[in-house]
């Protein structure tokens, strides 16, 4: 008896960015039965495979998952995609406000003029 490798074929409308699978890439994996995600433990690594997370993460639920057609399959990634849309625009807008509020901070604490010493008494 020959041992075969069962594959299921991967459907055109599945094959998607997922950003659930990008930003939450861990929880993602555990979610949908996916474990390629926890390659994102490892420091430096995981910036690059969020990208691959985020490219075959639909390929992947497809493979592991029990979805009888593509309509239940996109009912469920929609939720993650949603969420990870959503927590990438938070962290953006994270990001921007950080590095606006110290060119700010840094552009009055390299301008102010120096008055010198203060005495006191």
């Amino acid at each position: 008896m020959e041992n075969q490798v069962q594959t299921k074929t991967i459907p055109e409308g599945v094959k998607q960015w997922n950003w659930g699978a990008f930003m939450f890439s861990i929880f993602w994996g555990f979610g949908n039965r996916t474990y390629w995600p926890l390659l994102c433990i490892i420091p430096l690594f995981n910036f690059i495979w969020m990208f691959v997370c985020g490219i075959k993460g639909n390929e992947w639920a497809w493979r592991n998952g029990n979805y009888s057609d593509v309509k239940t399959f996109k009912l469920v990634q929609d939720t993650w995609n949603r969420a990870g849309l959503a927590a990438f625009i938070i962290s953006l807008i994270f990001i921007i406000l950080y590095f606006l509020f110290f060119s700010v901070f840094a552009i009055f604490y390299f301008t102010s003029p120096d008055y010198g010493q203060v005495q006191v008494g």
